[in-house]
């Protein structure tokens, strides 16, 4: 059986990027986050096992939190499983 997956890109300013990390995750079915900057090289690149939350997440998002202090305009890339 093959995996299915889809990819959606959102553009975030860096003051949001924690809260929007947060926000996808919490959706569910999210394989990989992927962190470009402007111009759309990749800074971070975070692997999400099925049900990472909690403390397993703290040290993801504590990255997140300085990447977003570098970055004053960003573009989120989220691969997702299709159901």
């Amino acid at each position: 059986m093959t995996e299915k997956t889809t990819n959606t890109e959102t553009e975030v300013s860096g003051d949001d990027l924690v809260a929007k990390v947060k926000e996808i995750v919490h959706e569910g079915n999210v394989r990989k986050i992927v962190i470009k900057n402007e111009e759309g090289e990749r800074v971070i690149e975070i692997p999400l096992a099925v049900g990472v939350v909690g403390a397993l997440l703290m040290p993801a998002l504590a990255a997140i939190g300085t990447v977003a202090a570098l970055l004053s305009k960003c573009t989120l890339e989220v691969e997702r499983e299709e159901e």
